[in-house]
């Protein structure tokens, strides 16, 4: 069953709390060599009732508390069979002196401590890369885990505490020769004076049968190996059960009973580790079979399983019927651990990250997750959500440990499914296990359905990509990207510029260790190719990037002329770095911006406040008819490299368990000096008009972003959409890029939204060659293209501006000339000669207007004449006044006169209002030339 775990060091004794395969046991332990004995040794004794082959596996040693792996200790591989009741002694590093030891079975040359250290009994050939004590050890390496002793003063151990201390002269002896094993190295051993046995020695049965399982192999229904807690009532115990066979993976095969106990708290499946491909057994056959049963750890939880199975047999065949389910599932999945199961459709892909790599892709039932303090301050709403989202979650999983497989699992019509998408009903077996890359026992983890038959899924494209960035009105577009370290100096020491042999500052230190993103000019090209083809398509007018290098202007110069070649010379021109430059940081925020759109205003300025992880960028511009605005570009800390719980900046910044993740206390602090970084920027433009962008590191509820929108800042893409997201984490998805303007600038916000190209794609989709062919001969084909999907791992935002000039003609005045820019011209209500002047213009006519106007420039389809409030006067009816005979039109020459007439075919004649100088009636009276 699925067992909570709260700490590493509780998932391996919860692990480790019995040999994790029947009989075999480290039964001695000598590390004095050139004492007592001239070796070193390792004696293994098979106190179980059946016959162990040891083939393919191994005896590795590590030092009690030191940083070298099992693997870099030595590996002893291990061969033959141990009866029950027979030992097997493995001869370790000796020297000349000392007694000669008993006819080896294996031979190795670990040199272990004869005080304190660590030895392994493994169930593989292959060293662990860990020791469980600096380097913790995985899940999937501590399955490998047959036995350990941990002695003296050693960090990893099975049971409550080490064994006692050896010494040169004495060695570690499991008690009762061999037979007990309780699961605790603290009692489980005495030293004493060596006394080796190898496989020639007299065989010596365990009364008990060795163990805790009473040395009597008992039968069980998988029902009551599995139980109704959180672990297994008969953990540890050696048992015989029977099932059907339904579905083999690359380690093992799950087993379900066919009758059941029709008890709902208790599973009628088990999974079987084999820890290879398993052999002699096929779905449907009906097979008994003997095995130990132990808990696998498996991140922040454990499965149930048989280990070490032997004596398998096939009864005959069978059939399972799969139990029909629909996620939420009440009471949980726990009860179906190892069954086999239909999941009722469709089903939400929230997140594909591991799809390429480890075969999952994460659903749920009901639509999309979003994560809780993105909908909700952090809080018992946000848990409620949380609660939720966990309930209506399940991983599809290929049931294989292997990873980057030809071909990728659970692609659609389409190739990769996006975020979005949806599958039919799953039938499959279900298992729990990790959820992410990252092991260890406070990893992630989920329940898994692991389907029968892959070809038998169903896909629908239900967010389908889009070839263009969502419509967000105005005429001004600012944009927000972040463009995942976007570094003209490698990994591998080259630039983009032929150098080789360089590096990358951070915090001063300039080292290539320091690079981030690309490994090569080959990725960084495709890298390149990518986040242009974004940029051409999002076409803002100003843009803020986050992840540049933090290189002067090497980097972002290097984007604009790529972008530039792209969309044409002299398009776009980069910010000047600021007097009071971007920091030490290895990456800063950048801008850019269309000169031909907008000027800059003033210096650009940043804010070096040493609280600010990467300084705000500022810049104020002006399109042609002034009307200035600010655009701040920020970055703020990570939620990620949580303090220590003892430093000095842990207050307030360790994980709260509240939604929000580390470092919100720092985030906060950058946000409060943020909003003081604007006060400044409003009274050094004489503008109060200021739009925030950039990745906040903050969902759009929590405290961050609250410190804006609690006092007075608006969230503009929660403004014009309930559900903004940019970032997919944990299989939800949220806006960690923000759009956020001051109060006077968010009633000139046209609109706001994220495009979504990256945070639903498949990471396969990016510029890496890693894990890709050709690269990797055994992996699926490189999917990439330059275009803009998965150019990132976050969404851009673009947001719509209205910053349009409002000139109202005086009482007195004859004339009105607008600005080269977009302008709104008031004429009030006398006879005026109007003159747009370039730009976009809307020529407003309002109550009291009585006619004898002249538009001197108007150009159709660019500009506008309002006559709303003009008609609403008039009290004229209808939404179509061209159409229905309101409004018409008549030439003067070679102009076109504009006449309202307010009861149409009545008896009322038109009355003559504007005169529209070189325009004829054809091209001016459409619809789209007019506001009514």
């Amino acid at each position: 069953m699925h067992k909570q775990a709260t700490a590493l060091a509780a998932a391996i004794a919860a692990l480790l709390a019995t040999p994790a395969s029947a009989g075999v046991v480290i039964s001695q332990i000598y590390g004095g060599n050139g004492n007592a004995f001239a070796n070193d040794y390792v004696e293994l004794f098979n106190n179980g009732r059946s016959a162990v082959d040891l083939s393919g596996w191994s005896v590795q040693y590590a030092s009690a508390t030191g940083t070298g792996s099992f693997a870099s200790n030595g590996v002893t591989l291990l061969s033959g069979t141990v009866q029950p009741g027979h030992w097997y002694l493995v001869q370790l590093r000796g020297s000349s002196a000392g007694a000669t030891l008993p006819t080896y079975d294996a031979l190795g040359n670990s040199d272990m401590s004869g005080s304190n250290g660590k030895v392994a009994l493994v169930d593989t050939a292959t060293g662990l890369a860990c020791n469980g004590g600096s380097t913790a050890c995985s899940a999937e390496q501590q399955a490998h885990l047959v036995d350990l002793v941990g002695y003296g003063s050693a960090n990893f151990y099975k049971g409550s505490g080490a064994a006692p201390a050896a010494s040169s002269s004495t060695a570690l002896l499991r008690k009762t020769g061999g037979c007990t094993d309780s699961g605790n190295n603290a009692s489980d051993f005495v030293t004493g004076t060596p006394a080796p046995r190898n496989s020639a020695t007299a065989a010596v049965l365990c009364s008990s049968g060795g163990g805790d399982d009473g040395g009597t192999v008992v039968s069980r229904r998988i029902d009551e190996i599995q139980g109704s807690g959180e672990q297994s009532p008969l953990l540890g115990q050696t048992v015989t059960t029977s099932g059907v066979v339904t579905k083999l993976t690359n380690n093992g095969f799950f087993l379900q009973d066919p009758a059941g106990d029709g008890n709902p708290a208790t599973s009628d499946g088990l999974f079987v580790f084999t820890s290879s491909a398993p052999s002699g057994v096929a779905a449907g056959q009906l097979v008994q079979l003997t095995g130990k049963v132990a808990e696998f750890a498996a991140g922040s939880g454990s499965v149930t399983q048989l280990t070490g199975p032997s004596a398998i047999s096939v009864l005959g065949s069978g059939s399972i019927t799969p139990v029909a389910l629909t996620l939420p599932v009440s009471g949980g999945l726990e009860r179906y651990e190892g069954m086999l199961v239909t999941l009722a459709g469709p089903l939400t892909v929230d997140q594909n990250y591991y799809q390429a790599r480890y075969g999952q892709l994460t659903l749920s039932a009901g639509g999309r997750l979003e994560t809780p303090t993105n909908r909700y301050r952090p809080g018992t709403q946000a848990q409620a959500l949380a609660a939720e989202n966990a309930a209506r979650r399940i991983v599809l999983d290929d049931g294989s440990s292997a990873q980057n497989v030809n071909p990728t699992p659970y692609t659609g019509p389409n190739g990769a499914l996006r975020g979005g998408d949806l599958i039919g009903s799953i039938t499959g077996v279900v298992d729990y296990g990790l959820s992410t890359s990252t092991s260890g026992a406070s990893a992630a983890s989920d329940y898994r359905i692991l389907p029968l038959d892959a070809a038998a899924l169903r896909y629908t494209i239900a967010n389908p990509r889009s070839a263009s960035a969502p419509a967000v009105g105005g005429n001004l577009k600012v944009a927000s990207f972040n463009v995942l370290n976007y570094f003209t100096t490698f990994t591998n020491g080259a630039t983009a510029g032929g150098q080789t042999g360089q590096g990358c500052s951070q915090g001063g230190v300039v080292s290539a260790s320091n690079c981030r993103g690309a490994n090569s000019l080959t990725e960084f090209q495709r890298q390149r190719a990518k986040i242009v083809e974004a940029l051409a398509a999002l076409d803002a007018d100003v843009v803020g990037l986050m992840e540049i290098q933090n290189n002067g202007t090497v980097a972002v110069q290097n984007l604009v002329d790529a972008l530039n070649q792209r969309v044409g010379s002299g398009s776009y021109a980069a910010v000047p770095e600021p007097a009071a430059g971007s920091g030490s940081d290895a990456i800063k925020v950048a801008m850019i911006y269309k000169p031909a759109r907008v000027a800059r205003v003033g210096a650009p300025a940043s804010d070096t406040a040493a609280v600010n992880s990467r300084p705000p960028l500022a810049q104020t511009f002006a399109p042609a008819n002034g009307e200035r605005f600010t655009v701040v570009v920020n970055h703020l800390k990570s939620k990620s490299s949580c303090p220590a719980a003892g430093d000095a900046d842990a207050p307030g910044n360790l994980d709260s368990g509240d939604g929000q993740g580390c470092w919100n206390a720092l985030r906060v602090s950058q946000a409060d000096q943020l909003r003081r970084f604007v006060a400044q920027l409003q009274a050094a433009s004489a503008s109060n008009d200021v739009l925030l962008v950039g990745d906040f590191n903050a969902y759009a509820k929590e405290d961050p972003v609250f410190q804006f929108t609690g006092s007075g800042y608006v969230d503009e893409v929660g403004r014009f959409g309930s559900f903004g997201y940019s970032y997919v984490f944990d299989g939800a998805a949220g806006r960690l890029d923000q759009a956020i303007s001051t109060a006077t600038l968010s009633p000139k916000v046209a609109g706001a939204a994220h495009w979504h190209i990256n945070a639903d794609e498949s990471l396969a989709h990016d510029y890496n060659l890693e894990f890709k062919q050709p690269a990797c001969a055994t992996c699926a084909p490189d999917p990439y293209a330059a275009t803009p999907y998965r150019s990132s791992d976050h969404d851009p935002v673009a947001v719509g501006l209205n910053l349009v000039k409002t000139i109202t003609a005086s009482p007195t005045s004859t004339s009105v000339t607008g600005t080269p820019g977009d302008d709104f011209i008031v004429s009030g209500a006398g006879r005026r000669t109007l003159t747009g002047g370039g730009g976009r213009d809307t020529f407003v006519f309002s109550a009291g207007f009585a006619g004898g106007a002249t538009i001197t420039d108007f150009a159709p389809g660019d500009d506008r004449i309002s006559f709303a409030e003009l008609l609403r006067s008039l009290r004229v009816p209808s939404t179509d006044p061209i159409g229905q005979g309101y409004l018409s039109c008549s030439a003067s020459g070679a102009d076109a006169l504009l006449a309202i007439d307010p009861d149409a075919a009545g008896p009322a004649a038109a009355r003559p209002m504007v005169l529209v100088k070189g325009r004829s009636c054809a091209e001016l009276l459409k619809a789209s030339n007019f506001l009514f």
